[in-house]
């Protein structure tokens, strides 16, 4: 009897030793993986820092590009980029937030129009934005005659940025808690009603961050308003003129313009200053709203 004891002692010891093993194992992994990962950010934003902040100056920002962008500033680009992203974020959030509250709260998961959607949605995330691209020169530019403009390009964005604004925005009305929704149905609230004054404003941190996902990916996009907004590099007057993203400033001084690199990198470097900024302002705006709610609660 003692030795049996003895034996299922030494066992649980041996498992409880190689159960520590394993998650020290797994801790390392996945501290492994979070320290490369910034490492990589922090030597990326290095070498760009290095690169590009001997050109940045109050005149960078005020003065418009010179000699295809070798001397001058961006301010032309600044206003360029912002107008196609305000044409973006105005398409692209009524019609994503609105095909959200209808998968979340009038579709089931196993709905056939649902599914249907989200099988749409998950074939255009994949899509390469070369092809949206394309697609926005022949049917914004041509068909529509609206030409390479920044309308054009901010619609196309917006097309782009639409399938991963409305999956999280779903998820997003669907991780709000179900006693919400049932406590409202017992007050006898409309539908419409539980939606606007209930379940958005709870769900609102996630659909914030929907929206940073939506902004960082149209600053950062290329492909596809090389072939809708254009290469000007002027003071756009309207819509309908051509316009240069920042995106495509960096792209055009690094591989077209004879010495450019160092414009580049102070481009690049406005850029990715510009995208911690906005996660940042969007963040604080996040939590001020969750803490709001709670006490509201």
């Amino acid at each position: 009897m003692m030795v049996s004891r003895q034996v299922l002692t030494r066992t649980s010891r041996i498992r409880a030793s190689r159960a520590r093993l394993q998650n020290r194992i797994a801790a390392a992994v996945i501290w492994g993986g979070a320290i490369f990962v910034a490492a990589l950010f922090a030597w990326l934003m290095a070498d760009i820092l290095w690169h590009g902040w001997r050109e940045i100056s109050l005149a960078y920002f005020t003065q418009e590009p010179e000699s295809a962008g070798r001397l001058g500033g961006i301010s032309s680009i600044l206003v360029s980029t912002g107008l196609i992203l305000i044409v973006c974020l105005v398409s692209a959030l009524p019609i994503g937030l609105g095909t959200a509250i209808f998968l979340a709260e009038y579709t089931g998961p196993e709905d056939t129009v649902s599914r249907k959607i989200r099988l749409s949605l998950n074939v255009l995330a994949g899509t390469p934005s070369i092809v949206f691209g394309l697609f926005g020169n022949a049917f914004f530019c041509k068909m529509l005659g609206m030409g390479f403009s920044i309308l054009s390009g901010g619609l196309t964005l917006a097309c782009m940025v639409l399938p991963y604004f409305i999956r999280i925005a779903e998820e997003s009305i669907r991780s709000v808690p179900q006693s919400y929704r049932m406590g409202a149905v017992a007050l006898g609230l409309s539908k419409s009603t539980q939606i606007m004054r209930l379940i958005l404003p709870v769900a609102v941190p996630g659909i914030l961050g929907a929206i940073i996902l939506s902004v960082g990916r149209s600053l950062s996009e290329t492909a596809a308003l090389i072939f809708t907004s254009g290469y000007v590099d002027r003071m756009p007057e309207s819509l309908y003129d051509s316009g240069r993203s920042l995106s495509v400033h960096i792209y055009d001084l690094s591989m077209n313009v004879a010495g450019g690199d160092q414009r580049a990198y102070s481009a690049a470097l406005v850029l990715i200053v510009s995208l911690i900024l906005i996660n940042f302002i969007t963040g604080l705006i996040g939590r001020a709203w969750s803490r709001r709610m709670i006490s509201i609660s």
